[in-house]
């Protein structure tokens, strides 16, 4: 009987899991690249990776790879916009795996940190943000 009222309580609360999962995307991605924010020097390491996996562009790419990951993470943390954020950061981490960790057979522990992302802004792709977001906020009905 218990077991039920948690099941219950849990199903009326997936909401905090969505948004669990957002803090989580949204933050490891501001994580992730601040550092090319703050520093140009970063960005331009960054830019000398990709051009040593032969990406076209490399200091362009390395500002729009950034620029994505840290727009669209924003995004993802505050529930604005996610799907459209995530659908871009699906692009952006398919990209990374197929011509960074792919062609360099990086293992399966090396590709996680871009697996997460990958999957993780899939997932929002599906649910959106939720009842915990700015879009929830600014799209409920007005009484």
């Amino acid at each position: 009987m218990k077991l039920l009222k948690i099941k219950d309580y849990l199903n009326h609360k997936n909401n905090i899991g969505i948004l669990l999962l957002r803090i989580f995307i949204g933050c490891r991605l501001i994580y992730g690249v601040i550092d090319n924010i703050i520093s140009w020097g970063k960005m331009l390491e960054f830019a000398s990776f990709l051009e040593s996996h032969q990406f076209p562009f490399p200091i362009v790419s390395a500002v729009l790879s950034v620029g994505i990951q840290f727009v669209c993470g924003l995004f993802v943390l505050i529930g604005y916009k996610i799907r459209i954020a995530s659908f871009f950061l699906v692009i952006n981490f398919v990209i990374a795996l197929l011509f960074v960790h792919i062609k360099s057979n990086d293992s399966l522990e090396g590709m996680t940190p871009a697996l997460a992302m990958l999957f993780g802004s899939l997932t929002f792709i599906f649910t959106g943000a939720d009842e915990i977001s700015l879009d929830h906020y600014t799209t409920r009905t007005k009484d």
